[in-house]
């Protein structure tokens, strides 16, 4: 995608963004509604053909501002169904997102960073270092251009899990943009409970989350114990398990008693996945509302980890559910086309210099 660097991009503002935009024209904040309704509404991106607005408005409009959109340039598509986009975003890099078709359900997997800053040890997004945050129009075109694939369909998106390449909280602005933009009825209007944020436990973001918004909450625990969690979680030694179980009991209590926290637990076997760690996270919950996304492991080169068999896999589950947790076992979709949890990669500009120390070790491994 090119930006022009001189003009707005209309898909980075949301609807407080945009009446903002047009008061600052000299134009009533009503233009904001319009302009909602043509792309959202009726995907229409060509201010030409806004035909409520006059055409001096539409001339206006040309001149500072764009509604520019990432740069579709792969698909695949998996043999389950699960679609995944390389999309090149505003700063030149590609990033992944996936669609996961159920029955009933359209849940989009969206990327909210080039890469990852953490780097979390089972993880391939994270072997590929970081290249900065996405925009807010980054994140929402992702969920645009999906929509738009789907509409030759009749259908449309009704779920989103920011879950793709990076960590949502460490871009906290712009992914709140985009969540406004996703649950406003001008735009997307998805129910907050079908908008997931999912961080891997940046305790600061989620307190000032709650200021902001009341969007699902997910949480990448991984592990029953700090001592665990620290290896596999590298963040957790900055915000270890009680400071970030404290957080999500306080984010809790301003959504009221219906709402619960989902943690997302990859099962690693010989790492976490025993009926004793089992009980250990189980008592670990007992005071937080939530429930439990079980998720086999996912393969990939020199990761060092293996999945699990299926059979103590779902003795694991048994025991959280018999504790009284709702606890599900997440499908592997669309690992045939690396799309699964934990498999987006991408293409990118690595800062970190994480991405060439991956390589050297999958290459040595290979060798020896």
């Amino acid at each position: 995608m090119e930006v022009d660097a001189d003009r707005v991009n209309l898909f980075g503002l949301d609807r407080a963004g945009l009446e903002a935009f047009f008061l600052g024209q000299g134009e009533k904040p009503f233009r904001a509604r319009q302009v909602l309704k043509w792309v959202y509404h009726a995907g229409v991106i060509d201010f030409d053909e806004m035909t409520d607005l006059s055409r001096a408005q539409r001339d206006r409009l040309k001149a500072m501002a764009v509604l520019s959109l990432p740069e579709v340039v792969e698909r695949h598509e998996s043999r389950d169904g699960t679609i995944k986009w390389a999309m090149r975003v505003s700063n030149g890099n590609c990033v992944e997102t996936v669609l996961i078709p159920e029955r009933g359900r359209n849940t989009l997997c969206v990327s909210s960073q080039v890469g990852c800053m953490l780097d979390c040890s089972f993880c391939s997004t994270g072997k590929q270092g970081f290249n900065g945050n996405l925009s807010a129009a980054d994140i929402i075109g992702q969920l645009w251009l999906a929509n738009r694939e789907l509409a030759a369909r009749g259908l449309a998106v009704t779920n989103v899990v920011l879950m793709g390449m990076g960590e949502p909280l460490l871009n906290f602005d712009n992914v709140l943009i985009a969540t406004n933009l996703m649950m406003e009825d001008l735009a997307f209007g998805l129910s907050k409970r079908r908008v997931t944020v999912s961080t891997a436990g940046v305790v600061p973001g989620i307190r000032r989350l709650a200021e902001h918004t009341d969007v699902a909450l997910a949480i990448s625990l991984h592990a029953p114990n700090d001592a665990l969690r620290d290896v596999l979680v590298p963040i957790n030694r900055k915000y270890p398990i009680a400071m970030l179980l404290e957080a999500c009991r306080d984010y809790l209590a301003g959504l009221g008693p219906h709402r619960s926290v989902t943690i997302e637990y990859t099962l690693l076997k010989g790492v976490n996945d025993t009926l004793d760690h089992a009980r250990e996270l189980a008592a670990l919950l007992r005071d937080l509302r939530c429930k439990i996304n079980l998720i086999p492991f996912n393969p990939f080169p020199a990761s060092g980890y293996e999945r699990p068999d299926m059979d103590g896999v779902r003795a694991f589950q048994t025991l959280l559910l018999n504790a009284g947790y709702a606890t599900m076992l997440r499908t592997t979709r669309g690992d045939d086309i690396q799309a699964a949890c934990g498999q987006l990669v991408g293409q990118v500009e690595d800062r970190t210099r994480r991405q060439a120390r991956y390589i050297a070790r999958v290459q040595a491994e290979a060798a020896a």
